[in-house]
């Protein structure tokens, strides 16, 4: 937590209480940040202005682009279309091998080179075609407030929402969270305590809690991704269990992509992910009766393939961000044998491809 009676500036923020003692209480995560007039929480942009919670991000972004809605990673939720990311800075965890640290890590708020209200950005997209707008790069967490409201501002414009998160979050701040969203791709990091704990500072329970949450009480289509690290959570033993975690609690039809880690920030000493050991966690996830298992950061056609648990066709063909081939109806029914695919479907008629484009939204 930072410095008190630091000069501070930002937009009134949810999901926090008053202490006897005189500080505020944050209840948006489990971190529990009490935070003295002028002192920023442990996420950076959530902070204590006179005795009120504010969000000193909001209106703010380290950058907008057009990504392949693959790219999230989401490959049930509307395959091919394209979407608007954008993020600010800050996160509620502190992962040591954090992939986009500069942006998450970040304490330099000139960072945050865009500004753009909630409706700038529902019709910036509307105006590039984009089928819906991304909360990622960091995590959203932690600007809640911003991504809700403008969440409203796509939905009236019939633009979507998803969000990319790690999911520490508090129960109730979440469900009102994720009321607001079309589609969430959710880290589950690992499957043990000790990794949350020793690489991330957090913990397991309250992410397992979350996302069951999400699946169990709302509409919000989620998937979720594992990155895989050499020593840390890629024994077979702790793949298969949070394999078996997935069937019991979620059911078979969620899809789980395992992605390869590359050594960044401050876990340089760790290997890169073989793309073996993606292959073999694919293997036992997909063993363990999951049907949609995916492989990601590397070149891996089988991997990235949607399968029909019907015939066992493969109906969506990529390779990384590109459609190949698409057999499904404009319901998401195998056109093979008529068996209903898990996820949101519409019409497809071409992929955006692998293309990022950058977009500037600032005034």
């Amino acid at each position: 937590m930072e410095n008190p009676r630091e000069t501070l500036s930002g937009h009134p923020a949810r999901w926090w209480h008053k202490l006897p003692d005189g500080r505020i209480q944050c209840d948006l995560c489990p971190r529990d940040c009490k935070l003295h007039d002028g002192q920023r929480a442990a996420c950076f942009v959530r902070a204590n202005q006179g005795g009120e919670m504010v969000l000193t991000t909001y209106g703010r972004s380290s950058g907008f682009c057009i990504d392949p809605i693959e790219k999230k990673p989401l490959n049930h939720f509307y395959p091919g279309s394209s979407i608007l990311s954008f993020g600010t800075a800050g996160c509620n965890l502190a992962c040591k091998f954090c992939q986009n640290w500069d942006i998450s890590k970040s304490r330099e708020m000139d960072t945050l080179m865009d500004s753009a209200s909630p409706t700038d950005i529902a019709r910036a997209a509307k105006r590039y075609g984009a089928q819906s707008v991304a909360f990622t790069y960091n995590d959203p967490v932690i600007f809640a407030e911003y991504a809700m409201d403008t969440a409203d501002a796509c939905h009236d414009l019939g633009i979507k929402t998803v969000a990319v998160t790690a999911g520490y979050m508090y129960l109730p701040a979440a469900r009102e969270f994720y009321a607001k969203l079309d589609a969430a791709n959710i880290d589950l990091k690992a499957f043990t305590d000790e990794f949350y704990f020793k690489l991330c500072a957090g913990h397991l329970q309250p992410v397992l809690d979350l996302i069951s949450m999400v699946h169990h009480e709302t509409d919000c289509w989620i998937e979720l991704t594992t990155l895989l690290i050499p020593g840390k959570n890629d024994s077979a033993t702790e793949i298969k269990a949070l394999a078996d975690w997935c069937h019991k609690e979620l059911g078979p039809d969620v899809p789980l992509h395992f992605s390869a880690f590359h050594p960044d920030y401050k876990l340089l000493d760790a290997p890169a992910t073989p793309p073996a050991t993606l292959t073999q966690a694919r293997e036992i996830a997909m063993q363990a009766g999951l049907r949609y298992v995916y492989t990601g950061n590397v070149h891996n056609r089988a991997g990235d393939a949607t399968l029909c648990p019907g015939c066992g066709q493969a109906v969506i063909e990529r390779d990384w961000y590109e459609i190949l081939n698409y057999r499904l109806d404009d319901f998401g029914k195998c056109q093979h044998c008529g068996t209903a695919i898990s996820g949101r479907f519409g019409h497809f008629d071409k992929s955006f491809g692998a293309r990022c484009i950058p977009v500037h939204l600032g005034k």
